[in-house]
């Protein structure tokens, strides 16, 4: 009776053990889920961009937000941008922190309609490490980014004119905590 209670308490210490590793790893995981799949409007990444430029062209709109434990100006450095689908498209963003303290951010990223993420690639981004801004320092942040040729083919996305990529940026210290 004594080892089967051992065998027991083990095997549910096993089991919290396995919990609680996948409550850590949840996060990345799906960030990692919706970068592959575009799920949730989450753009795409590249290394290069295509070279087969289309002539329908779509309005690229930006939106700055930041959370309100994150003291930092944070704005597009233009509002909108015409693209044509399968052109490299270079812009920015820019942040400053109204501190006297260093502070490091991380972007929360996102394309909406949802749809049209998966055709969103993203070559070069500020979002893809963490961003740390000295005491009252202001910076330009690029974009580099293009519209995936295969967009044209969706039938869903035909009468597709506008995508709007929009940002929050997260206090590192401060996010997670209640």
């Amino acid at each position: 009776m004594q080892a089967a209670n051992k065998k027991l308490a083990l095997s549910l210490s096993m089991i919290a053990l396995g919990m609680v590793m996948l409550s850590f790893a949840a996060v990345p995981l799906y960030r990692i889920f919706c970068q592959v799949t575009g799920f949730g409007g989450t753009p795409m990444v590249a290394e290069t961009a295509r070279e087969n430029v289309l002539p329908r062209e779509l309005t690229v709109s930006f939106v700055a937000n930041t959370d309100r434990a994150m003291p930092w100006r944070f704005v597009p450095n233009q509002p909108k941008v015409k693209v044509h689908i399968g052109e490299s498209k270079l812009i920015s963003y820019r942040a400053e922190n109204l501190t006297q303290r260093d502070i490091t951010g991380m972007a929360t990223f996102n394309v909406t309609p949802h749809a049209a993420g998966k055709y969103f690639t993203k070559v070069q981004c500020f979002c893809f490490e963490n961003q740390t801004l000295k005491a009252g320092e202001r910076v330009n942040m690029p974009v580099s980014f293009f519209i995936d040729p295969a967009l044209a083919s969706d039938r869903a996305l035909r009468g597709l004119t506008n995508i709007t990529l929009s940002y929050t940026f997260f206090n590192v210290e401060t996010s997670g905590k209640l």
